[in-house]
């Protein structure tokens, strides 16, 4: 399944990027629930990587926790997100070999910008990445 074109409603993107906004010297992750293909909730998890203001690692418990939740909800997992406080949005090599989630939306979102915030979309599989165009939309 190669999609080009992903929808991703208003209300989860100003969760994402608000959380990168509080955190803006270490990188925020976590994951994101789909209920019939459509993102629907966001779960912060907590970041345990040694160096927090380079890379990201989901904490494990709180990532078990999380997926349980979103079975509760009848949610599968749509998205991994996390934030690059200092470094444009598009994966770095860390994070292409250590993406284990070949069918997971991963989002990156970027302070690197000059006031404005910015996220990407990329599927990544075999330790390389393919651009997917994101839009917003109004939907819950």
């Amino acid at each position: 399944m190669t999609q080009e074109h992903i929808q991703i409603p208003r209300k989860i993107t100003n969760q994402l990027l608000h959380l990168a906004q509080i955190s803006p010297d270490f990188e925020v992750c976590g994951l994101i629930g789909s209920k019939n293909g459509l993102p629907s909730s966001c779960y912060p998890v907590k970041n345990t990587a040694d160096q927090p203001q380079q890379r990201f690692q989901l904490d494990a418990g709180q990532q078990i926790s999380a997926m349980a939740k979103m079975r509760d909800q009848g949610e599968e997992l749509f998205a991994i997100y996390h934030s690059h406080p200092a470094a444009p949005a598009a994966p770095s090599l860390a994070d292409l070999e250590q993406a284990s989630y070949p069918e997971a939306l991963y989002l990156i979102i970027s302070l690197n910008t000059k006031g404005i915030l910015e996220m990407r979309g990329f599927k990544i599989n075999h330790k390389s990445s393919q651009e997917i165009a994101l839009s917003l939309s109004e939907e819950a």
